[in-house]
This record gives structure tokens, C-alpha cells and sequence, in this order.
């Protein structure tokens, strides 16, 4: 028998020393199978017989006890209770120990026993609550409530749970949790144990509090953690879903090695299949996890694939509008669409126009990723219908103030209307080359922007029933000066290249003919075959293919004297003699 306990003496903090004795008296808690009151009997179960409604002894997270229990509860301190569940014989006259038993006429053959025991977990509770911002405290109730999560017996392991999930609940608590090895683990063994889905998301809500620190998350980690949370992605239950993916989404942001686990375990296979369901919050956490575990590794670009996700994502770009969702999904397109086998798959699905639902959203970073996107995926959609509304938007874009958004519209309408004569006239019609040709003179010497809206001019310069209205056009927006200036030695060869072909298309037009002689057309090619014949950094097939347009191009427009004096006084007679013999 333990002594009685001493009442309390003037001068003394009795809640402090109510806290005091509680962690005197564990030597006396046998804890193999719950917690026992230590006093009269043996060691037994908290559950008095299996004939009892179990489910009323779980606690639910937001009504932990009844309202007749919570005014009991309240009418007594902390140490009072646990006083009274340790020392039921130090009661005051008239106070009574809460009863497990469920039918009151059907004495339980453990009664006595249970009762305080269960008043003793009812007071450690109610002890946690009243100081879970006190370290001290919660370091002391870790060793007891560790073994209480390991315990055999399954509602012990649920109000254990409760507790620590209380205590992750403060800050000072939580660190303490998190720097307890064995509770960690002990938490990621209930959830892995637990078939009690009320248990589970008080167990992983504890280890979601934790993953908000770099210690836990390393913790977590450690404890073997990832597996278990995979797992609990195939959970009904939306609360345990939440607490499981926003838990893998600060572990993959926040801990190495963790990308290397969660693939490991199968999660990605499991995010695809969570994104059929429509809760937007909870859809983009999951797709900023897909991009995280794709962005720079093609094994799970292609399990993605194999998954289903192009079809997935691309329906989720259809059917949202809310805003960071399509940032999320529109990223991880984004890095799906460079990888060979993802690419025609998201066209397939009808990528390009759900991408392009997008481009007039007010969030600028929506755009950009869309129009990144865009961009990646379209040199495999040159022969996708149903575009019309596409090309207008990019035809607008191309007048952006903003750099990264003319680039990547600039580059999708060369890709689209590359051996495409459908495209090439309705960007013709949308008044495409005027905006082009405007983009060029407004880029400066940003190649970036230069290379791709030359090309676009080229491709609707040619080779479609409006081809001779876009080689007039371009010279009516006085783009021939801009273009022809573009074959200066300072361009890139490759600009050289795209440049040399656009006034081969303008060339065909005999309106255009005079105004490229006028601005010094018949020089610049000249002096770009003398240059080309001594440029060694690129192949002889390379330059063989320039020197041929421009050589044609200077036939062309050198039926005259005048052209030919041109040619004369660039001192090329001799290598244009050459190239006709070669």
C-alpha cells in the first residue's frame, strides 16, 4: 500500500504540488496494458469486459467529453484530480469518481480498479491542457505517454494519442515532443497500427504539427514515417488525408531524402489517383508534391505517365478557376511537357486548349507557366485542331510589356505555324504579322525575342493562300529596314540564318523589291557571302545552305544595272562567278 497522501500546508503552491506528485507516483503505474490506479487490485485492462461500448470511451477532437463531464471536470483543479483518481480515499464528502461503467445495474467485475483509472487518464488530460505551454511539464509526461501509445490495448493508444496531439498543439510542448525520439516513433507505430480511423487522425494530426519544424520533419524521417503516411493516402476519411499530404508536402519542401522515401513507398501513383477528387486546397497541395517529385527526375515523370496524370491534370486545368490550383497544375505540366513521353500524351488530352483558357487570368504567374507550357508542348501540336482562339491570345501577347511573356508567345506561334497552312492564315487574319514585326522593332537586341518572331514571319511569308498579303505587309509596317539591319555581323548565325530565309520569302513579292534595295539589302547579303566563307564555326553544309538563298536572293534582285553596280562595288562578281561553278 502506498502512505496517504499529506493535505496541503500554508505557504505551498497546492497545483504545483498536485503536478509534483503525479510524476512521484509513476513508479506505482503499471503500464503493460494501460494505466492502472496502483491502490487495491492487480494489474487489468481500462476496458472492463468486452461486452462494453468501447466507442464511448474515445474521445472525438473537438468534444472530448460530454457536458455533464466537463462541468465535473471544471469544478476541480488539476491536482484535485488527480488526487482523487490516485488517493480515492482523500476525497471530500459528497465528491465522486467519475464511473466507466455503461449499464449501472450490471456492476463490472473490475470496477473498482477502473474507475480511478480512468479518472487518472482524465486528469492527466486535463493536466496537459492546463500546462502544455509549460516545457517542463510535457518532457515529464513524455516517458508515460509513450508507453501508453504502445500499449496493446487500442483506447488506451487513442486518449494517449489525444494527449499528445494537445500537446504539438504549443510550441513549447511541440519541441519537446519532437526532441523525444521514442514518441515519435511511437506515433508513427500507432498510426501504423491503428484500424480506428478516429485514433489515426488524432496520431497523424500530432506528427502534421511536428512536420511545421525542421526537427520534426528530421524526426518523422528518421522514425520511419513516410511509408505509414503513403499509406494513409488511401484513407476515407478527409481529415486524415489532409493531416497525411500537407505532412509529405513539408517533408519533401523540407527534409533530404525524402523524395528518394515517398517514391519509393508508391506515393506517386497514389497522388495521381487523389486528383480525381474536388476539393481545390486539398488538389493543389497534391500537385505541388507531383511537381516536386518530377521536376528533375524522369523515373517519376514516366510513373506519372503510367498513372494517368497528363489526363488528370489537364482536366483539372478545364474545370478550376481557382487560382493557386492552375498555378500548381500549370507547373507541373510544365515539367512534364519536356519529357518525350508526357508531351504528346497532355496534347492528346487536349492540353493546348485547356492551357490556353488561361492566358487572360489576372495572376501573371498563371501565364507565364501556362504560356511556358505552351511553349514546351508546341512542336509536337503543329497539327492540332481547334486553335483559333490560341493564336488570337498569342497575338495579343506578343504586345506584352513583360519579356518572359513575348518570348514564349513569340515561340509557340512559330512552332504552330510551322508546315501548317490552316494556322498560318488565321494568324494572318488576327493581324499577326503587324504584331510580330512591331515585336521585333521593340526588342531591341534581345535575340530571345528576335529569333522566334522572325521565324513566324518567315513561316507566314510562304506556302499558304495568303502568303503574298503577309509579304506585303510586313513592308507596309515598315519591317524591312528593322529585318535587313538584322544581318549585321553582330547577330547570331543562327538569326543570320532565320533572317536570310524571311527576305527570301519577301524577295518573291516584286512590290517588295525596291524598298529591300533601298535598305542596303543587296550590300548586307553580299558581304554575308564574303563572311560566310570564312566564318569556321559552324559546318560547310550550315553556310552551303545560307550562301544558296542569299545567292539567290541577289539573282533575284539584280536584274537591273543598278543591282548589278550594287554587287560591283561589294567586290562579290568573283565569289558570286564561284558559287554559280560550284
Amino acid at each position: 500500500m502506498m502512505p496517504n497522501r499529506p493535505m496541503y500546508q500554508a505557504g505551498r503552491d497546492p497545483v504545483k504540488e498536485e503536478q509534483t506528485l503525479m510524476w512521484a507516483q509513476n513508479t506505482y503505474l503499471n503500464v503493460e496494458s494501460g494505466i492502472h490506479s496502483g491502490t487495491t487490485t492487480q494489474a487489468s485492462s481500462v476496458i472492463a469486459g468486452k461486452e462494453m461500448d468501447t466507442d464511448q470511451l474515445m474521445f472525438d477532437l473537438d468534444h472530448e467529453f460530454n457536458q455533464e463531464e466537463v462541468k465535473q471536470q471544471l469544478s476541480q483543479t488539476g491536482g484535485q484530480q488527480v488526487r482523487g483518481a490516485m488517493f480515492p480515499e482523500t476525497l471530500e464528502e459528497g465528491m465522486q469518481i467519475p464511473s466507466t461503467q455503461m449499464d449501472q445495474t450490471r456492476p463490472a467485475p473490475v470496477e473498482h480498479s477502473v474507475g480511478p483509472s480512468q479518472m487518472l487518464k482524465h486528469a492527466m488530460n486535463s493536466l496537459m491542457n492546463s500546462y502544455q505551454d509549460d516545457a517542463d511539464v510535457a518532457t515529464r509526461a513524455i516517458p508515460e505517454l509513450t508507453k501508453l501509445l504502445n500499449d496493446e490495448d487500442h483506447v488506451v493508444v487513442s486518449q494517449a494519442a489525444i494527449m499528445v496531439h494537445q500537446l504539438t498543439k504549443s510550441e513549447a510542448s511541440k519541441h519537446s515532443v519532437m526532441n523525444n525520439p521514442q514518441m515519435v516513433t511511437a506515433l508513427v507505430r500507432a498510426v501504423s497500427n491503428s484500424n480506428d480511423y478516429e485514433t489515426t487522425k488524432v496520431a497523424v494530426g500530432a506528427l502534421h504539427n511536428l512536420s511545421q519544424h525542421r526537427q520534426g520533419l528530421s524526426a518523422i524521417f528518421k522514425s520511419g514515417g513516410i511509408p505509414v503516411l503513403v499509406k494513409l493516402l488511401s484513407a476515407p476519411v478527409e481529415s486524415v488525408l489532409f493531416y497525411a499530404i500537407t505532412t509529405i508536402h513539408n517533408l519533401l519542401l523540407h527534409q533530404e531524402g525524402s523524395k528518394m522515401g515517398v517514391r519509393l513507398a508508391g506515393g506517386i501513383q497514389k497522388m495521381v489517383a487523389l486528383l480525381q477528387r474536388n476539393n481545390v486546397k486539398f488538389l493543389a497541395i497534391v500537385t505541388n508534391c507531383l511537381q516536386i517529385l518530377a521536376c528533375g527526375n524522369q523515373e517519376s515523370k514516366l510513373i506519372i505517365f503510367a498513372s494517368g496524370g497528363p489526363i488528370e491534370l489537364v482536366r483539372i486545368m478545364r474545370s478550376y478557376d481557382y487560382e493557386k490550383l492552375l498555378w500548381m497544375t500549370s507547373r507541373v505540366l510544365k515539367v512534364l511537357s519536356v519529357c518525350p513521353t508526357n508531351k504528346p500524351a497532355i496534347v492528346e488530352a487536349g492540353g493546348m486548349q485547356a492551357l490556353s483558357m488561361h492566358l487572360g487570368h489576372p495572376s501573371m504567374r498563371v501565364v507565364q507557366d501556362c504560356l511556358w507550357t505552351l511553349r514546351n508542348l508546341s512542336d509536337a501540336a503543329t497539327n492540332v485542331d481547334g486553335l483559333h482562339g490560341l493564336l488570337q491570345s498569342l497575338v495579343h501577347l506578343v504586345d506584352s510589356d513583360d519579356v518572359n511573356v513575348v518570348t514564349c508567345a513569340a515561340g509557340i506561334l512559330s512552332n504552330l505555324t510551322c508546315n501548317n497552312q490552316r494556322n498560318k492564315m488565321t494568324v494572318c487574319q488576327v493581324g499577326g504579322v503587324e504584331a510580330l514585326v512591331q515585336t521585333i522593332m521593340n526588342a531591341g537586341d534581345c535575340e530571345d525575342i528576335i529569333d522566334p518572331a522572325i521565324c513566324a514571319l518567315r513561316h507566314l511569308t510562304c506556302r499558304h493562300a495568303d502568303c503574298e498579303l503577309a509579304q506585303n505587309a510586313v513592308r507596309m509596317n515598315y519591317g524591312i529596314p528593322v529585318i535587313v539591319k538584322l544581318l549585321e555581323p553582330t547577330s547570331s548565325w543562327s538569326l543570320v540564318k532565320a533572317v536570310v530565309g524571311l527576305i527570301r520569302n519577301l524577295a518573291l513579292c516584286p512590290a517588295n523589291h525596291a524598298a529591300l534595295k533601298e535598305h542596303g539589302t543587296l550590300q548586307q547579303l553580299a558581304q554575308l557571302l564574303v563572311r560566310a566563307l570564312e566564318d569556321n564555326r559552324y559546318s560547310r553544309a550550315e553556310i552551303e545552305n545560307v550562301q544558296r538563298t542569299a545567292a539567290g536572293i541577289l539573282c533575284d534582285l539584280t536584274t537591273d544595272n543598278d543591282g548589278a553596280e550594287m554587287i560591283e562595288q561589294e567586290d562579290a562578281s568573283a565569289l558570286l562567278t564561284e558559287l554559280l561553278h560550284s
